[in-house]
């Protein structure tokens, strides 16, 4: 062979590398091309959810009246019955009133568009928005103001005063008055107790006065507080605000029920901006409302997170064992190598099939075995022996314990053999070298498998569905109420009220962009947690970057 044709073989090799290497670059940058453009949709269909839109007046060309907000626009195809032009969707609100949120309106049909600035926008516990005038506030019979601009001025220091009434009211319903509930149901449950038990007549006797005073004194409190409740809740709806339509109509409406008035018109930039950090604010630490399609997510992101963390620490121990036996105690064979074929298909199996799983092993075997043992007194009402947030959080760790055990054989694996030797050279048992040794200097190994397994558990949906996960959890799996930590409750996650809100609910338009914002915050979620793993994965990989880790 020639120098010439040395080169020129050289320098195809040269073009292939060059070329690879460009293909390759090329390929990661359009994957991350992609990645900001999902976040980008993602972030700005969400984002735009709570900014407020000005409110127009539409005049029809057969003299109709509507106020609403622009929704979309698109342009009518040619082919449909008087096609060509364009139409609009405007959101009306005043859902009690009509019976729907929005209505699509043919340009050609508008005759004119106004902004009035006396328009107000009224956000309500039910019923969605109203958009509407304000024409009277009124205290029973007697009329408090009258007239657009008079009623808006007097109803901001009355609506504020509303606002505290129902902060009290859900502090009585959440504190006092559910101590008191709970009270009764632990008497109840003493009672049933007693019976089960049968101790001799005398002792049953004496504990059967006890519980029945303490029942009376408890019961008589509840009457008392549910009469307080009660009167609290009349005095909330006792100023009316009566709202005029677009076409003429007029609503009576419980100022006590508004949770937010709004002059859109009016609002200068920085008004809309805070009002912008309000919703957001009430969206990320308030309870939902309206079957999930107003209000907050709080719930959903608490039961996300609690339940991560409850997996991380149940797969952990079964991933690191698992793995630590495999790579460091098992004789290599047959048997082993049968056991990772194993452990590899499991990763593969449906995620529904896990949730089937769990339903039968843990929640029907194990929790019906611990209801039996400990809590024979509230059956047949199931206490551990339904679903609840801790058998989500077991059946995901079974879930994604191959992904552990894995990425931890990896990591014991980079750990080079001298560090072994040195360990037992100097007089460690085998044991000590593991856990002292290998294990720290596999961390950074063992915590990559953790955030792979927080990620994937994070974003499942289907096998939670059967073990606990619901569409309005009423409590918190963490409260002030002893024991504290509540495993056996039910819970909110965010995957599934982003299942539910965009496939569920009956007004899909108005929670359209719901569906973005949640799943924006769920990616936020996982970040802020995966980055947390990352930091701390790091640190030890600089700890123990002696040890060639």
């Amino acid at each position: 062979m020639t120098t010439d044709d040395k080169d020129r073989g050289r320098s195809r090799r040269d073009f292939l590398g060059v070329s690879m290497t460009a293909l390759c670059g090329g390929a990661l940058a359009f994957n991350l091309v992609l990645i900001l453009a999902l976040l980008f949709v993602i972030g700005w269909q969400g984002g735009r959810f709570f900014w407020q839109k000005e409110v127009l007046q539409l005049t029809l060309s057969d003299g109709a009246k509507v106020l609403g907000e622009l929704h979309s626009s698109e342009t009518i195809p040619a082919d449909m019955e008087g096609g060509g032009g364009e139409r609009v969707q405007i959101r009306l609100g005043n859902r009690d009133l009509t019976g729907n949120d929005f209505q699509w309106f043919d340009v050609r049909q508008i005759a004119s568009r106004e902004l009035p600035r006396d328009v107000v926008v009224l956000e309500r516990l039910e019923w969605g928005n109203f958009y509407g005038r304000m024409v009277e506030l009124k205290q029973g019979e007697a009329l408090l103001a009258s007239g657009s601009e008079a009623v808006w001025k007097a109803f901001g220091p009355l609506h504020d005063r509303k606002r505290a009434e129902r902060a009290e009211i859900r502090k009585l319903e959440k504190g006092a008055l559910g101590d008191v509930n709970l009270a009764i149901e632990k008497l109840r449950l003493a009672a049933r107790r007693l019976e089960l038990e049968k101790p001799a007549a005398d002792e049953r006797a004496r504990r059967q006065a006890t519980i029945d005073r303490d029942l009376a004194t408890r019961e008589a409190e509840y009457e008392k507080l549910a009469a307080e409740l009660f009167a609290m809740r009349e005095r909330l709806e006792t100023e009316k605000l009566v709202m005029q339509a677009a076409d003429g109509g007029r609503k009576e409406l419980a100022v006590g029920a508004i949770v937010r008035a709004i002059r859109p018109n009016e609002l200068s930039a920085a008004g809309k901006l805070r009002l912008y950090l309000s919703r957001l604010r009430e969206f990320v630490a308030d309870d939902p409302r309206e079957s999930n399609t107003e209000g907050g997510i709080f719930p959903a992101i608490f039961g996300t997170v609690m339940m991560v963390f409850l997996m991380s620490f149940a797969v952990v121990p079964l991933g690191v064992l698992a793995a630590l036996y495999l790579r460091e105690y098992a004789k290599q064979g047959p048997l082993v190598r049968m056991v990772r074929i194993a452990v590899n298909n499991l990763a593969g199996v449906p995620s529904i099939v896990f949730g089937v799983f769990g339903l039968g092993f843990f929640v029907y075997t194990v929790g019906g075995t611990l209801d039996r043992l400990f809590y024979a007194e509230a059956l047949p009402t199931p206490t551990f022996g339904t679903g609840g947030i801790l058998w989500g959080a077991l059946t995901l760790a079974i879930l994604t314990v191959p992904v552990v055990i894995v990425a931890t054989e990896e990591g014991l694996a980079a750990v080079p053999a001298i560090v072994r030797a040195g360990s037992l050279a100097l007089g460690a048992t085998k044991w000590e070298t593991t856990w002292k040794v290998v294990v720290p200097a596999a961390a950074p190994g063992i915590l990559t498998g953790v955030i792979l397994a927080m990620a994937r558990a994070a974003g499942e949906v289907a096998p939670l569905m059967i073990v606990g996960m619901v569409k309005l959890a009423p409590t918190l799996p963490i409260d002030g109420t002893f024991p504290f930590v509540h495993f056996e409750r039910k819970f909110m996650h965010l995957g599934f009220h982003i299942f539910d809100v965009g496939f569920q609910s009956p007004n899909v338009d108005a929670t359209k962009p719901l569906v973005f914002a949640t799943a924006l915050l769920l990616i936020l979620v996982v970040t802020v947690m995966n980055l947390v793993a990352i930091s701390i994965r790091n640190h030890l990989r600089k700890k123990y970057a002696g040890s060639a880790v």
